[in-house]
């Protein structure tokens, strides 16, 4: 019986060191798990209690643990010999810091302001005091609100047909949901209306007039909504007969004035090539035409020429031969040259006094 009484003795002493030796601890509430949206602030929490025990110095860090194990912890923030360290990873500097300016008296939470989505990890604070060491670790979600959402309409919007109302956020975080709701009217989706909330697609059956009016659509996930709206405008079906009998006409009568055009430019540019033709055709086998004062010059020396051979008996009927009778200039010209008066060789002749001259 002494050896059970023995363990039992040595058993009471361990649990009596035990309550009577303090250590390190920490205190803050056991929260592993925060979700924020991006931009806001956010606090974790660590606070801890000391020991008699516990005579080193006091070492508070922050470090982030990331997803992948094969990459090293990240040190944050640091707290040793009553100086605060933050230069350790540029991008959270001046984004991160002790909640506490003195985290010695036992509080040691880290403060994020303008969450970023790349802020998302697992955090762990470690505290140590030797112969004392705690840490705990929490798990940061930053969430980004749905932004930039924009509402369409896709389909013909006439009488009869399929029309789909469709809204999409540019930025969010998942899983984001939509609602659609009618904003004029009745303020009621149509009967025929069928919505998918995880695409944001609206489809309207066999849409009406009475679809008409502005729809609104609000895409929202945990930390936040964002919102934007479209306005639906139902027609009676187009003539499609008569655009497609007006683009023909038009078409046409583009193509005719387009060839009159042409037209106009090329007759107007063989004028002006016949006229430089004519202005330059010079013919050399026709002789330049005589003036009347030569002309005149050649009949008085012809007179000469035949009152050299005549007797005195004749000057004086030469000499009442009226100047003016001189031959005018087509007179002179030769048959060929004159084709519209071709006289013979003895018409030619004629009377000056009593004398015939040939």
């Amino acid at each position: 019986m002494e050896p059970p009484l023995l363990l039992l003795g040595v058993s009471l002493v361990l649990l009596c060191s035990a309550g009577l030796t303090r250590s390190l601890t920490i205190t803050s509430a056991d929260q592993s798990m925060f979700e924020k949206a991006q931009g806001e602030k956010v606090t974790l929490p660590c606070t801890f209690e000391l020991s008699e025990e516990d005579e080193g110095p006091l070492d508070i860090e922050w470090v982030l643990i990331p997803a992948d194990n094969q990459k090293r912890e990240l040190i944050i923030i640091m707290y040793s010999v009553d100086r605060v360290y933050d230069q350790y990873y540029a991008a959270t500097t001046r984004r991160m810091q002790f909640s506490n300016l003195d985290p010695k008296s036992g509080d040691g939470s880290l403060d994020i302001l303008n969450l970023k989505a790349a802020d998302t990890g697992t955090y762990q604070c470690k505290v140590k005091k030797a112969p004392g060491v705690q840490s705990q670790k929490i798990q940061l979600t930053v969430l980004v609100k749905p932004a930039r959402t924009k509402c369409s309409i896709e389909g013909s919007q006439e009488i009869g047909k399929d029309v789909t109302l469709k809204c999409v956020s540019q930025e969010g975080s998942p899983l984001l949901s939509y609602d659609w709701r009618r904003v004029s009217g009745t303020q009621h989706l149509p009967a025929t209306s069928v919505l998918n909330k995880n695409t944001g697609e609206l489809l309207l059956k066999n849409a009406s007039r009475d679809y008409s009016g502005r729809y609104s659509c609000v895409a929202s996930n945990r930390v936040g909504t964002d919102e934007c709206s479209v306005e639906l405008n139902v027609t009676p079906p187009v003539n499609t007969a008569a655009i497609i009998v007006g683009a023909i006409i038009g078409t046409l009568l583009g193509v005719s004035v387009l060839c009159s055009v042409i037209f106009c430019f090329c007759k107007k540019h063989r004028e002006k090539k016949y006229e430089k033709e004519v202005h330059h055709d010079i013919r050399e086998d026709v002789p330049p035409p005589k003036s009347r004062s030569s002309t005149a010059r050649s009949y008085i020396g012809s007179n000469r020429s035949s009152l050299g051979s005549m007797s005195p008996s004749n000057m004086e009927a030469y000499t009442k031969t009226p100047y003016s009778q001189v031959p005018s200039e087509d007179f002179e010209r030769t048959p060929a040259q004159n084709p519209a008066f071709a006289p013979s060789k003895y018409d030619i002749a004629h009377k000056i006094g009593d004398i015939t001259v040939v």
